[in-house]
């Protein structure tokens, strides 16, 4: 394929030779001009339809991009004596034409022209865009001609005798067998420089991501940085938990403190309020409170226990934290007791369900 010149090469193909150049074509393309020219003058030259004809293009046949007409590609191969029909045109069905049974056809979709021929006992398709000629079964012509016109082109049977060539002499006596299809002209180049654009920006990726330092380690260090990663996520993990737990742990010994200090609270105070109001006690007075409810269960535990054996006394004696000067508790030591209280509590619901 060189240019637009497509009506040229499918000339050439269909005759297997250089028997058209651009400057011959161009010639039968201004004489059809001429023709035509002359024809509208019959009608007078200065009618309208003549001075419309006159005001379009210099040629309806050619244009400078090198296509060519129908009409210029038909009287071109009239010199051959040979004849384009349309398929399935009135003619082309009064001749009951069978496409297995012809020799070749012109095919043409806008301003692209190329040929189908039959070689020896073998079809080819000979378009000028593609690297090289495409074999075509004969059970796949018939299919191949109907989806050429459901995409749009125009077909052609050429009818008459094609002048000898080598090529067909060849393959009258050898089948040709392809494994590939041939690509289109440029297919090749598009599809090397896709590959080549994909590989730089695969590289340009990487050197972004993990810029290599030169040392060669770089799957190496790549290695230790996902270790790194992995323990780091661990740590951060067992770290949470941890911090739960302690959360856990501490929550609940605050449960515990509140449901016991609420029981050492005068019962005409409502339950709900007694934060707000604890927060309003001084801390002295909390302190006061708190010693008489420790004083209060020391009562409490010394009535249920008269007589309390040696052991027992060396029990009650390390759970009830001694006072200081003047019967008085420190805050720690209301603390510890509060803490060993609650222990002992939960201790009681424990044996209670396992007894249950």
């Amino acid at each position: 394929q060189e240019g637009s010149l497509c009506a040229q090469h499918c000339l050439n193909n269909l005759l297997q030779g250089e028997y058209f150049s651009p400057v011959e074509l161009s010639s039968i393309a201004q004489q059809l001009d001429e023709e035509e020219r002359m024809r509208m003058a019959e009608g007078g030259v200065s009618s309208e339809e003549y001075r419309t004809f006159l005001q379009q293009q210099p040629s309806v046949n050619m244009d400078d991009s090198g296509f060519f007409s129908i009409q210029v590609i038909s009287n071109a191969l009239k010199v051959w004596g040979l004849e384009l029909i349309l398929f399935n045109s009135p003619e082309y069905q009064r001749l009951g034409i069978d496409p297995i049974n012809e020799k070749s056809f012109i095919c043409n979709y806008k301003e692209h022209w190329f040929t189908v021929r039959k070689l020896g006992k073998q079809w080819f398709n000979l378009n000028s865009l593609l690297m090289g000629p495409e074999l075509i079964s004969d059970t796949y012509l018939a299919l191949f001609l109907a989806q050429l016109q459901q995409e749009g082109y125009s077909i052609f049977v050429v009818k008459g005798d094609l002048p000898d060539c080598e090529a067909d002499q060849l393959l009258q006596m050898i089948r040709v067998q392809q494994m590939q299809r041939p690509k289109l002209i440029g297919e090749e180049a598009v599809q090397s420089r896709d590959q080549r654009l994909s590989r730089g920006d695969v590289d340009q990726a990487i050197e972004v991501n993990h810029p290599f330092d030169g040392t060669g380690m770089l799957d190496e260090d790549e290695e230790n940085f996902q270790r790194a990663l992995a323990l780091s996520r661990q740590e951060i993990d067992m770290e949470d938990e941890e911090a739960d737990l302690r959360r856990a742990i501490q929550l609940s010994m605050q449960g515990s403190r509140r449901s016991e200090l609420s029981g050492s609270l005068p019962q005409n105070v409502p339950q709900s309020s007694h934060s707000s109001q604890t927060e309003s006690l001084s801390s002295e007075e909390l302190r006061r409170r708190r010693q008489a409810y420790f004083e209060k269960q020391q009562q409490q535990l010394q009535q249920q226990n008269q007589t309390p054996n040696l052991q027992d006394k060396a029990a009650l004696s390390s759970s009830t934290p001694e006072s200081g000067p003047g019967g008085d508790m420190s805050e720690e030591d209301m603390l510890q007791a509060a803490m060993n209280m609650s222990l002992e509590s939960v201790r009681n619901h424990l044996n209670s369900e396992e007894e249950k």
